[in-house]
Protein backbone atom coordinates (compact mmCIF):
# COMPACT_ATOMS: atom_id res chain seq x y z
CA UNK A 1 0.00 0.00 0.00
CA UNK A 2 1.51 3.89 -1.01
CA UNK A 3 1.76 5.94 1.94
CA UNK A 4 0.82 9.82 1.10
CA UNK A 5 3.67 11.83 2.37
CA UNK A 6 3.39 15.21 3.97
CA UNK A 7 4.13 17.29 1.52
CA UNK A 8 1.76 15.56 -0.58
CA UNK A 9 -1.03 16.34 2.07
CA UNK A 10 0.23 20.05 1.87
CA UNK A 11 -0.35 20.01 -2.08
CA UNK A 12 -3.75 18.62 -1.66
CA UNK A 13 -4.58 21.33 0.72
CA UNK A 14 -3.38 24.17 -0.97
CA UNK A 15 -5.05 23.00 -4.19
CA UNK A 16 -8.31 23.07 -2.11
CA UNK A 17 -7.54 26.46 -0.54
CA UNK A 18 -7.00 27.86 -4.08
CA UNK A 19 -10.10 25.83 -5.46
CA UNK A 20 -12.05 27.55 -2.69
CA UNK A 21 -10.37 31.41 -2.89
CA UNK A 22 -11.22 31.02 -6.73
CA UNK A 23 -14.64 29.99 -6.16
CA UNK A 24 -15.55 33.05 -3.55
CA UNK A 25 -14.39 35.47 -5.72
CA UNK A 26 -15.76 34.56 -8.72
CA UNK A 27 -19.13 34.49 -6.51
CA UNK A 28 -18.23 38.05 -5.29
CA UNK A 29 -17.67 39.50 -8.90
CA UNK A 30 -21.20 38.30 -9.81
CA UNK A 31 -23.79 41.26 -10.22
CA UNK A 32 -26.72 41.63 -7.83
CA UNK A 33 -29.76 42.61 -9.31
CA UNK A 34 -33.01 43.91 -7.96
CA UNK A 35 -36.48 45.36 -9.13
CA UNK A 36 -38.86 48.14 -8.11
CA UNK A 37 -41.53 46.31 -6.06
CA UNK A 38 -44.41 48.63 -6.83
CA UNK A 39 -44.88 51.04 -9.39
CA UNK A 40 -44.10 54.77 -8.82
CA UNK A 41 -40.55 53.87 -6.77
CA UNK A 42 -38.43 57.10 -6.98
CA UNK A 43 -34.61 57.29 -7.59
CA UNK A 44 -33.11 59.93 -6.03
CA UNK A 45 -30.15 61.91 -6.24
CA UNK A 46 -29.17 61.04 -2.67
CA UNK A 47 -29.58 58.21 -0.36
CA UNK A 48 -32.60 60.06 1.47
CA UNK A 49 -36.04 61.23 1.36
CA UNK A 50 -34.88 65.10 0.89
CA UNK A 51 -32.91 64.25 -2.03
CA UNK A 52 -34.17 65.18 -5.41
CA UNK A 53 -36.05 62.89 -7.46
CA UNK A 54 -34.18 61.66 -10.35
CA UNK A 55 -37.00 59.78 -12.07
CA UNK A 56 -39.96 57.44 -11.08
CA UNK A 57 -39.72 53.73 -12.24
CA UNK A 58 -42.66 50.67 -12.21
CA UNK A 59 -43.33 47.38 -10.95
CA UNK A 60 -40.71 45.40 -11.83
CA UNK A 61 -38.20 47.36 -13.42
CA UNK A 62 -35.11 45.82 -12.93
CA UNK A 63 -31.51 47.76 -11.22
CA UNK A 64 -28.28 46.41 -10.54
CA UNK A 65 -26.76 47.38 -7.27
CA UNK A 66 -23.78 49.03 -7.17
CA UNK A 67 -23.67 49.77 -3.57
CA UNK A 68 -25.34 50.04 -0.19
CA UNK A 69 -25.99 52.69 2.47
CA UNK A 70 -27.83 52.65 5.35
CA UNK A 71 -31.39 51.58 4.01
CA UNK A 72 -30.70 53.10 0.78
CA UNK A 73 -29.39 51.39 -2.62
CA UNK A 74 -27.28 53.27 -5.09
CA UNK A 75 -28.42 51.20 -8.57
CA UNK A 76 -27.91 51.54 -12.09
CA UNK A 77 -30.55 50.65 -15.04
CA UNK A 78 -30.46 49.11 -18.53
CA UNK A 79 -29.42 52.77 -19.54
CA UNK A 80 -26.85 53.50 -17.52
CA UNK A 81 -28.69 56.22 -15.16
CA UNK A 82 -27.95 56.01 -11.70
CA UNK A 83 -29.87 56.84 -8.39
CA UNK A 84 -30.77 55.74 -4.99
CA UNK A 85 -33.80 53.22 -3.60
CA UNK A 86 -35.12 53.11 -0.21
CA UNK A 87 -34.53 49.11 0.18
CA UNK A 88 -38.37 48.28 1.54
CA UNK A 89 -39.17 49.75 -2.23
CA UNK A 90 -37.06 46.51 -3.38
CA UNK A 91 -37.41 42.88 -4.24
CA UNK A 92 -34.76 40.57 -5.23
CA UNK A 93 -36.89 38.85 -7.80
CA UNK A 94 -35.53 38.07 -11.68
CA UNK A 95 -36.85 40.31 -14.48
CA UNK A 96 -35.66 41.39 -18.09
CA UNK A 97 -36.42 44.62 -20.07
CA UNK A 98 -35.84 44.93 -23.57
CA UNK A 99 -33.18 47.49 -24.44
CA UNK A 100 -33.75 48.00 -28.70
CA UNK A 101 -36.53 49.51 -30.28
CA UNK A 102 -38.27 46.30 -31.44
CA UNK A 103 -37.13 42.57 -30.76
CA UNK A 104 -38.75 39.63 -31.60
CA UNK A 105 -39.57 37.08 -29.55
CA UNK A 106 -39.70 33.44 -31.13
CA UNK A 107 -41.16 30.21 -30.36
CA UNK A 108 -37.51 28.27 -29.78
CA UNK A 109 -34.10 29.44 -29.21
CA UNK A 110 -33.17 30.57 -32.79
CA UNK A 111 -33.34 33.09 -35.72
CA UNK A 112 -35.16 29.89 -37.81
CA UNK A 113 -37.86 29.59 -35.07
CA UNK A 114 -41.31 31.11 -35.54
CA UNK A 115 -41.75 35.08 -34.13
CA UNK A 116 -44.56 35.22 -31.66
CA UNK A 117 -44.39 38.80 -31.18
CA UNK A 118 -42.64 41.58 -31.69
CA UNK A 119 -41.96 43.31 -28.55
CA UNK A 120 -40.80 46.95 -27.87
CA UNK A 121 -38.29 49.26 -25.48
CA UNK A 122 -38.93 49.07 -22.17
CA UNK A 123 -40.84 46.30 -22.27
CA UNK A 124 -40.06 43.75 -19.26
CA UNK A 125 -40.24 40.04 -18.98
CA UNK A 126 -39.42 37.06 -16.22
CA UNK A 127 -36.76 35.30 -17.44
CA UNK A 128 -37.56 31.33 -17.29
CA UNK A 129 -34.83 29.52 -19.15
CA UNK A 130 -31.75 29.86 -20.75
CA UNK A 131 -30.27 27.81 -24.10
CA UNK A 132 -27.11 29.20 -25.30
CA UNK A 133 -27.76 33.05 -25.94
CA UNK A 134 -31.26 32.74 -25.95
CA UNK A 135 -33.98 33.50 -23.00
CA UNK A 136 -36.93 32.51 -22.77
CA UNK A 137 -38.93 34.63 -21.11
CA UNK A 138 -42.65 35.78 -19.83
CA UNK A 139 -44.32 38.85 -19.99
CA UNK A 140 -47.44 39.34 -17.24
CA UNK A 141 -49.95 38.92 -19.73
CA UNK A 142 -48.66 35.05 -19.70
CA UNK A 143 -47.07 35.30 -23.39
CA UNK A 144 -43.84 33.58 -23.58
CA UNK A 145 -40.92 33.38 -25.99
CA UNK A 146 -37.63 33.57 -26.56
CA UNK A 147 -35.52 36.50 -27.09
CA UNK A 148 -31.35 37.16 -27.89
CA UNK A 149 -29.37 38.22 -24.87
CA UNK A 150 -28.69 40.97 -26.92
CA UNK A 151 -31.79 42.62 -27.02
CA UNK A 152 -32.48 42.47 -23.20
CA UNK A 153 -30.80 43.88 -19.70
CA UNK A 154 -29.18 42.25 -17.57
CA UNK A 155 -28.55 38.79 -19.26
CA UNK A 156 -26.72 37.21 -16.27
Amino acid sequence: MKQITSKQIRIGLQAVAFIVTIGIALSAGAAEYVIAGKDGVNIRSAPNTKAEVLWEVFKNFPLQVLKREGQWTQTVDFEGDKGWVYDPLLSKEKMVIVKVDAANMRIGAGTNYEIVATVKYGVVFKPLEKDGEWIKVQHKDGTTGWLHQTLIWPTD
